[in-house]
């Protein structure tokens, strides 16, 4: 029940908004990091499920699991476009083919 309380008073403020705090808490939880999130969400989840390993303890945590899942897929970054995945995969045959060159005149001299 404390992880609960602890992701309402991070994500959603308003739903504790007669708690005084709420609204600190949301603020600095706000200026975190994204891998900062994912860490302390994933590692929030995880503590509880070590203490006592049971199907209510999973279900009970996977939503603070799914919410450091989530930080920590955002964290990675958006997916590159398909023309500089291209790009550099010429790039890395171009320099593979200038190594095997170089390497087969080395070899005939």
């Amino acid at each position: 029940m404390l992880n609960a309380f602890i992701l309402f008073l991070c994500e959603a403020p308003f739903c504790c908004q007669f708690i005084e705090f709420a609204n600190a808490v949301s603020a600095r939880a706000d200026k975190l990091r994204p891998w900062q999130k994912a860490a302390f969400y994933c590692g929030m989840a995880v503590f509880p499920v070590m203490l006592s390993l049971t199907l209510t303890t999973l279900f009970g945590n996977a939503i603070a699991f799914a919410t450091g899942v989530l930080y920590g897929l955002s964290a990675l970054g958006k997916k590159g476009d398909a023309i500089s995945y291209a790009r550099i995969h010429q790039q890395q045959k171009q320099m593979d083919e200038e190594k095997l060159t170089g390497a087969l005149e080395g070899q005939g001299l």
